[in-house]
């Protein structure tokens, strides 16, 4: 299969693509030829020269409009590299607990799933669709940190799993408003700039007690603070029956 040659950040100026004047209908192309071009093109483009984005855009209509597994498994190897670029890249990868690879086949899944073939139009050139994969590998990096703060910070038995996982790129902005209740929420049940602390270096950052004393000791006496800090926000929010009724 084939790879990108290089991962790097694209230069402030990007490159220009070339006219597609006088070149073959590519949705009669071999699949094998058609993915030798999207790699010639891909390193031009890498190496910041005029490039045709057509070939690549054609292995994204075969494989997202066409359901073509063969065009998919091109993409796949094909952006890989670029992908994982893009999760490392993450804030929170650092302190998720997960391998580049568990997110790269997320982020894959997930673009996959939220482009049905009735939407493929909806996203007209390859840089729209290199665009929303870029915003799929950022959010399930920092979807599974939220994910993880949020088993921290409630009961297992209180969270309703069957409807964390959400099919359609629709349900994705109902997905959002709920996180975006639940950090509200919790907020509210803060009662100062300690506490905010302790929970965002602890559900997002990662940070232990002793870091957190550490980087913040102008708020806490000693590391023992932050230890009966976190327990007592636990203790409250794990009883706050407005954060029970989002789950």
């Amino acid at each position: 299969m084939t790879q990108l040659a290089t991962v790097s950040t694209p230069a402030a100026q990007p490159p220009i693509a070339r006219p597609a004047a006088a070149q073959p209908d590519l949705t009669r192309a071999d699949l094998g030829a058609l993915a030798r071009q999207a790699l010639v093109e891909s390193r031009l483009f890498y190496r910041h020269e005029a490039y045709d984005p057509r070939p690549a855009y054609e292995l994204f209509r075969r494989a997202l409009a066409e359901g073509c597994d063969g065009a998919w498994q091109v993409i796949y190897e094909h952006y890989r590299p670029l992908v994982e670029h893009w999760v490392r890249r993450t804030g929170a990868f650092a302190v998720s607990g997960e391998s580049s690879d568990y997110f790269v086949a997320a982020a894959f899944t997930r673009f996959w799933r939220a482009i049905p073939a009735g939407r493929f139009s909806s996203f007209p050139s390859l840089a729209s669709l290199l665009n929303y994969l870029r915003r799929c590998a950022t959010c399930v990096v920092i979807d599974s940190a939220r994910a993880h703060a949020a088993t921290d910070l409630l009961p297992e038995e209180s969270i309703n799993w069957n409807t964390q996982k959400l099919a359609h790129a629709d349900e994705e902005a109902t997905e959002r408003v709920s996180r975006e209740e639940f950090w509200r929420l919790i907020d509210g049940l803060l009662t100062g700039e300690a506490e905010r602390v302790v929970v965002r270096a602890s559900f997002l950052l990662g940070m232990k007690p002793g870091d957190i004393f550490a980087a913040h000791a102008d708020l806490f006496v000693d590391v023992n603070e932050v230890y009966t800090t976190k327990r007592n926000i636990l203790a409250r929010l794990r009883r706050s029956p407005e954060l029970r009724g989002l789950y």
